[in-house]
């Protein structure tokens, strides 16, 4: 302890007391507004960083490098602007931009291959007053073959119960809307084409989709459509009536019963406005004289699709259509899409002008390829149509040639064809000349045909009418030529495999003086 002691006075401390010696400079005092400023330069300069990095990320007035962030589309539309209407996000700004369907090449057609095309009828359209505007209320396959010059198509009713790829099971009809939805490459007609390349078993490689609004105006354009009917149908929605000839009621005339509706009478050939082939078309309630429901629906629109092909392909309309070259154009650049290309529409033309009636097989998934069915979509108890897909593949068969879905249809002797169609053919007499069915049937049987059933006279009708009842191309392509068929109207597709027979033929007055020489 005592060295310890010893050691400490031996340490010699600093002498604090000339710390008083020391003059340190004198400071000014500093204004307040000098301390405020000091304090407020870093935030403005810190704002000002942020404001030019947003503002240079979303600069929209030309193009720069790079990819804007997903911040830019929750401060301004793509016009700059701010939008206050709309649907709004948690934070109340407005929606982002919608963002295109990523865009799909489809490859070029070669002009000679089979090609598959799905045409789309969309409810959507100022006038179709629909909940629904991009569901595809009328779906129809169509195959041309340009070596054999034939061609087929297939109505798909729109309730079919489908694998929508991706979206699971749901109606046919809403394939459109989930893609567009989803913005998949290809966007809704991506989709729809995949879903029924996926039902019918070929390849589609085009579609075309036209509203409802442009079809109507189109059927006005080209001054209407004849149609054969088997059924009075009736529109309450519509405020346009006929009468038992066809032509418009007087507006004095009324009844309670045709008030506010209008009718397309049975039976025969009628003359329709667009209107009226929309509601031909699209008619299939029963209440409405429709019948068949979805099948028959679909029937309908093959009558219009072939009547339409009849007022176009007419030498006497088509000089009238070129001269309405530019309304047609304006009237197809807004209300039909479609991914076919200006090159290959030039190439279709000419071919679709050259494939006669006869060479155009008719299909529908009617009721025998389908079940009837209820599910729940959307919360809601649905009815829909299950597809049996072994009687959809014969059918399919059948359209695109009994040798296959995608092989060239047989080329040969008429005749040859014919018998080996082995078409088992009705003969009924709707004239009022006596023995004429039995005359024609020994006339048929005597070139290969297998007459199977004769019918007696009734009377009435005036052209010759082929009904097919299966589809046996070559037979009906005989026919056609042996009766002088000229119009689509003269041809009644009505698929029945329990019929009994493939064909009837009901003889009208203008065979009488075409019957060959000895019969």
């Amino acid at each position: 302890m005592n060295k310890i002691l010893e050691t400490l006075k031996r340490i010699k401390l600093p002498n604090f007391g000339k710390l008083k010696m020391i003059k340190f400079p004198k400071f000014r005092q500093v204004p307040i507004r000098a301390i405020i400023l000091l304090g407020v330069s870093p935030v403005v300069a810190i704002a000002l960083f942020i404001f030019m990095r947003g503002f240079t990320a979303c600069w929209q007035l030309t193009a720069l490098p790079g990819i804007a962030p997903d911040s830019c589309a929750s401060t301004q539309n793509p016009t700059g602007a701010f939008t206050p209407t709309g649907n709004k996000g948690s934070k109340g700004l407005p929606p982002k931009p919608e963002v295109p369907a990523p865009v799909v090449q489809y490859p070029e057609w070669d002009g000679g291959s089979r090609i598959n095309i799905v045409f789309f009828g969309l409810r959507g359209g100022p006038t179709s007053g629909e909940g629904c505007p991009k569901c595809t209320d009328t779906i129809i396959v169509f195959t041309v073959d340009p070596v054999s010059k034939t061609a087929g198509m297939i109505s798909i009713p729109r309730d079919l119960y489908v694998n929508i790829p991706g979206f699971g099971f749901s109606r046919i009809n809403e394939a459109w809307t989930d893609g567009e939805g989803a913005k998949l490459p290809g966007g809704g007609p991506g989709l729809a084409m995949k879903t029924v390349s996926q039902v019918v078993g070929v390849p589609i490689d085009y579609y075309v989709q036209v509203s409802f609004d442009t079809f109507v105006s189109f059927v006005n354009m080209i001054g209407g459509v004849d149609v054969r009917t088997d059924e009075s149908i009736m529109d309450p929605k519509k405020g346009l009536r006929l009468d038992p000839l066809g032509n418009d009621l007087p507006n004095g005339v009324k009844t309670k019963s045709l008030n506010n509706q209008f009718i397309i009478t049975c039976c025969g050939v009628r003359h329709l406005d667009g209107q009226r082939a929309l509601a031909f078309a699209r008619c299939r309630d029963v209440s409405q004289g429709c019948i068949d429901g979805d099948v028959g629906r679909s029937v309908r629109q093959q009558k219009v699709i072939l009547g339409l092909r009849d007022k176009v392909l007419n030498p006497k309309e088509f000089t009238k259509l070129m001269t309405q070259g530019p309304q047609l154009y304006n009237l197809f650049a807004t209300g039909i899409k479609t991914n076919i290309s200006l090159g290959d529409a030039i190439k279709l033309a000419p071919l679709l002008k050259d494939i006669p009636v006869e060479g155009i097989k008719q299909g529908v998934l009617d009721n025998s390829m389908t079940t009837l069915g209820n599910v729940t979509l959307g919360g809601q108890n649905a009815s829909i149509l299950m597809p049996i897909p072994d009687k959809i593949r014969v059918l399919r068969d059948q359209i695109f040639t009994i040798g296959g879905a995608t092989s060239p249809m047989a080329i040969g002797d008429e005749v040859k064809l014919m018998s080996a169609d082995q078409a088992r053919i009705l003969v009924t007499n709707d004239t009022f000349t006596a023995g004429l069915d039995a005359r024609t049937g020994n006339y048929l049987r005597a070139v290969g045909m297998n007459v199977i059933g004769l019918g007696g006279s009734t009377g009435g009708l005036d052209q010759t009418t082929l009904v097919v009842y299966s589809p046996k191309l070559y037979a009906l392509r005989y026919l056609i030529h042996a009766f002088g068929i000229t119009s689509s109207n003269q041809i009644l597709f009505k698929p029945n495999t329990n019929q009994g027979v493939d064909i009837e033929v009901r003889i009208g007055t203008d065979w009488i003086n075409r019957l060959p020489a000895g019969y």
